[in-house]
């Protein structure tokens, strides 16, 4: 079995409706998150769920998210 991945960086910008908290050394987690805007990072990972993609890790900075992602390979 061969899988192809997908590295995507999205921008701070694209989380205005979703906080996240960066320390001052760069340690950047969710923090105290509303529902509603958990709902929001819920949606754009199944997004991309939808087309095959398998979340691998994803990395929170202050510059936004980077989602690294991996699906099976079509030889078809």
């Amino acid at each position: 079995m061969a899988f192809e991945y997908d590295i995507a960086a999205i921008p701070a910008r694209a989380f205005a409706q979703l906080a996240f908290f960066c320390s001052e050394k760069g340690a950047c987690s969710l923090e105290d998150v509303p529902v509603d805007q958990a709902q929001r990072l819920t949606e754009m990972l199944n997004e991309k769920g939808a087309d095959g993609w398998e979340l691998v890790q994803l990395f929170f900075q202050e510059s936004g998210v980077v989602g690294i992602w991996k699906r099976e390979k079509n030889f078809t």
